[in-house]
């Protein structure tokens, strides 16, 4: 009696290939940082020194610290102002709102770092808004730099993740339930707090979370207005990159531990989230409503002045970039200057950024649908694994990702050598960035019925064929979609990109930082110019396409 061959078909072949790509390029590094942290410098003999030292010295444990009272100031201010935007845009009358929604989403597309810079070109010791305040009126503004500078920046970066998030929860709740409220008696106040806020907790845990992670894992704004507030990503890129005596050993474990605080706050709002979820359907959604006097005004001055905040940073960088320059300095006129320069002396970096952008598109595109398909129609354990995989790496801080891709491929017993090349910056904005595209390709194929293609398959189409002639095709939308976002995501890319790049590979998001860092103002912003425009540009062909206009995970 014959034994049974295991049937392989292309769906299985897909399977275990895009498991062997993560065992590489993912499960296989972050197994490298995790055992490096246990290393001795020197010797590579197993030992818990590393992480004795991190506890055993204020210098070090202070950053971890400091990285909590950050991120847990940050996400509390951004609660206060995204949830009262959330609730106001939803319940009345704005007007402008379209306008304003678009200013808050561009804002909140824009890389962190660029937002860093902007203030510090407006409340900077040479500050545009601090000389004028200082030559005019003899006010010296307080410090932009340090903590208070970091919440600043951090906070009016993060707080549309919560405005989306609760904008979108807020949609779904019923106008009967807040009728019913009324009716009992419930103010205006009392009926927000014991009704309509239960509702959206859960929500805005979720988006809290996503600002607590985005707060912990940023590079670019505390190196760049930080100023002896250290946080734990700049101690790793020190000790990793540092050129005094740097321990590449010691930065891993800090790096692990990053990775392990973000994984169980993952876990415990999944977990919470699970417990409170609750499925909400509005048959009669909420419709705004004009308030009268006071409160109408209030809440127009509130809403106005917190997006003018949000975007002015970002038209500054626009003026900064086409005022005149001598040497460093700024001087009276206008001119094109900074941009010449910028195409002699950082043309390579503008082109490796579209290059290995486009590039790590195509691929996610690729692996997004290739992965949608399988965790929705070929449902499995196997299959969700490779999901719940695909999605870590949106939770793990960019800087760590390139310690780990470093670590794991520079040549030492590694499988391949890829430190210093451009594949290796691909590799990261693949993984750092698939996330948005995956999830916008599920969405869209729970939408397509199966019959479709079996009817192809029926017709003698192969799998193969049938996918990509059929289903692909109608997947496209909503792919297009989060592929633009996936875009807008990499080409601003810099936690991930400062600790793999070369002279040969950098990357405008790094020409932007390296400028800033040398006081290169000028050039700075038009390089910053450039990416902001090509943000926006990508933003309006997202609105073109969408139906939805959510650019929410």
């Amino acid at each position: 009696m014959s034994k049974r061959k295991p049937q392989f078909d292309f769906w299985t072949i897909v399977t275990i290939g895009i498991l062997a790509v993560f065992a590489l390029f993912l499960i296989y590094p972050l197994i490298s940082l995790f055992v490096d942290g246990f290393l001795e410098e020197g010797t590579g003999a197993f030992t818990m020194a590393n992480f004795t030292k991190f506890f055993g010295k204020k210098f070090y444990y202070r950053s971890l610290l400091n990285s909590l009272k950050l991120t847990v100031c940050v996400t509390i201010c951004s609660l206060l102002i995204g949830v009262p935007l959330a609730y106001i845009m939803s319940f009345f009358k704005i007007r402008g709102k379209s306008i304003i929604e678009i200013l808050i989403i561009i804002s909140m597309m824009s890389p962190n770092f660029i937002g860093a810079y902007s203030w510090i070109l407006l409340l900077g010791r040479s500050g545009v808004v601090t000389q004028f305040l200082s030559n005019t009126f003899g006010i010296k503004m307080p410090s932009i730099y340090g903590f208070g500078g970091m919440l600043l920046v951090f906070t009016l970066k993060l707080y549309p993740f919560i405005y989306m998030y609760v904008s979108g929860a807020l949609k779904k709740v019923d106008v009967a339930v807040c009728e019913a409220a009324e009716s009992l008696g419930c103010n205006a106040i009392r009926k927000v707090f014991t009704v309509v806020m239960p509702l959206v907790t859960p929500t805005a845990i979720a988006s809290a979370l996503l600002v607590f992670m985005n707060c912990m894992a940023d590079f670019g704004t505390p190196a760049l207005i930080g100023e002896g507030y250290d946080v734990l990503p700049t101690k790793i890129y020190i000790e990793f990159v540092g050129e005094s005596g740097g321990s590449a050993y010691f930065a891993s474990a800090m790096a692990s531990l990053m990775v392990v605080i973000t994984a169980v706050l993952f876990l415990l709002q999944k977990w919470y989230v699970n417990k409170k979820s609750f499925t909400m359907s509005a048959m009669r959604p909420i419709q705004p409503t004009r308030a009268k006097g006071a409160k109408n005004v209030i809440m127009h001055v509130f809403t106005y002045l917190l997006v003018i905040l949000s975007v002015v940073p970002h038209l500054v960088i626009i003026w900064t970039s086409l005022r005149k320059t001598e040497v460093q300095y700024f001087v009276d006129g206008y001119s094109f200057e900074s941009y010449t320069k910028i195409f002699d002396t950082a043309l390579s970096s503008i082109q490796n950024t579209y290059l290995y952008c486009i590039i790590a598109l195509a691929i996610i595109i690729v692996l997004g649908m290739l992965i949608a398909y399988l965790s929705v129609r070929k449902k499995s354990m196997l299959t969700s694994a490779i999901d719940t995989i695909a999605m870590f790496p949106y939770i793990i801080p960019g800087s760590v990702l390139g310690i780990t891709l470093l670590l794991a491929f520079n040549g030492k017993g590694d499988p391949m050598v890829l430190s210093g090349t451009a594949a290796i910056m691909i590799i990261s904005l693949v993984i750092r960035r698939l996330a948005y595209t995956l999830r916008s390709s599920s969405a869209i194929l729970y939408q397509i019925s199966p019959s479709v293609e079996e009817a192809a398959i029926s017709l003698g189409d192969s799998p193969l064929k049938a996918f990509v002639t059929v289903t692909a095709k109608l997947m496209l939308p909503g792919v297009i979609s989060g592929a633009i976002l996936s875009w807008i995501t990499l080409i601003n890319e810099l936690s991930s990109s400062v600790m793999l790049y070369t002279a040969n590979t950098r990357t405008m998001s790094v020409a932007i930082y390296n400028e800033v860092i040398r006081a290169s103002y000028g050039t700075a912003a038009a390089l910053a110019t450039i990416l902001t425009l090509t943000t926006v540009l990508s933003l309006f062909l997202f609105f073109k396409i969408s139906v939805s206009k959510d650019v929410a995970m």
